[in-house]
């Protein structure tokens, strides 16, 4: 593979090909269930963060496109990379859920092997009867295992079966709780037989690439990513970063001129694009890290390409409002686009 490793990519150049790969730099005219393979998945443990996050990236997003998915079993919420929720079309649940499924359970692995056999066993039989919370089914195994806390048993068995979250949970609008049962009894089909950690890195590279070894680490939370990485050198090429870091990308990759204007993005809850990387440099600057990484589950604004930003809906006197807090002088200058964006915001959100 022909490299470029003598070429440094400055800051500003890696934040706009995480943009274009993000489909943030333009909106894309792509359907839903293709949006979602190509970003490798959206976070999801807040149910319509993913709504919120397909808004910014695609052109015309209609939020019951995403939620009809869901209905027919296209798309699933399941924990997956970093063992957080993910919203995934059902074939990446199929193949990502065996890569990460070493990681998820490596908290049970001193676990006396035949008890836990044994629960494993017993929550699939009671989530493949019946649909339950996991509250539910960690009542219904204490009845069996009564030495272990119902919670407890509950995220033994979330970690080391492949369960999915089933509608309406994840359905535009609705906040009822989660409901679980097994991948393969919901999608009708089994996890892949192999558990191919190169086609996942090589996937993070196209969404998020250009990146380092202890970038996939971070986004992936797998053991031996760095490894991985390294067997698959010859298939990709290489950059330095500002600090003489290597940086690995995909032949094709997407890398947009640095000097490219970008338009202000809202990003949900959690998104992708703010936990993605060990070095967070390229989306947040050094002066707002520690603000943002401290309030993920605050909603940023992208202006200039980088957060600098909150947002949130608030409710006063029955009225639905959009509430800023723009973090430096960059964010309080483009305050009339960000307004402007946000009525757009609120407009769908009002739907």
């Amino acid at each position: 593979m022909k490299t470029d490793r003598g070429v440094t990519l400055p800051i500003r150049a890696l934040n706009r090909a995480l943009l274009a790969r993000q489909l943030l730099l333009k909106r894309a005219a792509m359907p839903v269930a293709d949006a979602l393979a190509h970003l490798v998945g959206m976070q999801a443990q807040v149910p319509n963060a993913p709504y919120v996050g397909l808004w910014s990236r695609l052109q015309r997003f209609d939020p019951s496109a995403l939620a009809d998915l869901i209905l027919t079993r296209q798309a699933v919420r399941i924990a997956l990379m970093r063992n957080t929720l993910h919203l995934v079309t059902a074939d990446d649940c199929l193949s990502l859920r065996p890569v990460m499924q070493r990681l998820l359970a490596r908290a049970y692995a001193r676990a006396n092997p035949e008890k836990l056999e044994a629960m494993i066993a017993a929550g699939r039989a009671l989530l493949e009867r019946k649909p339950l919370t996991n509250v539910e089914l960690g009542r219904l195994l204490k009845k069996q295992f009564p030495g272990y806390h119902p919670l407890t048993l509950g995220y033994a068995i979330r970690d080391n079966i492949a369960l999915v979250q089933i509608p309406p949970r994840g359905i535009w609008g609705q906040t009822l709780p989660a409901t679980l049962t097994t991948a393969e009894s919901w999608l009708g089909r089994p996890l892949a037989a192999s558990a191919d950690a190169a086609d996942m890195v090589m996937r993070y590279f196209r969404a998020f690439g250009p990146a380092s070894a202890g970038d996939v680490a971070a986004w992936s939370g797998l053991a031996g990513s760095k490894d991985v990485v390294e067997a698959l050198r010859p298939r990709l090429r290489t950059f330095r970063d500002e600090r003489g870091r290597e940086l690995f990308d995909v032949p094709d990759g997407l890398l947009p001129r640095a000097s490219v204007a970008v338009p202000v993005r809202f990003l949900p809850e959690y998104d992708n694009v703010l936990v993605a990387y060990n070095d967070r440099s390229r989306i947040i600057p050094p002066e707002h890290l520690k603000r943002v990484t401290t309030q993920l589950g605050r909603a940023a604004i992208l202006v200039d390409g980088f957060v600098r930003g909150s947002w949130k809906v608030v409710r006063k006197r029955g009225v639905r409002q959009l509430e800023l807090e723009l973090f430096d002088a960059t964010a309080k200058h483009a305050r009339p686009t960000i307004e402007r964006e946000g009525a757009r915001l609120l407009d769908f959100m009002a739907a």
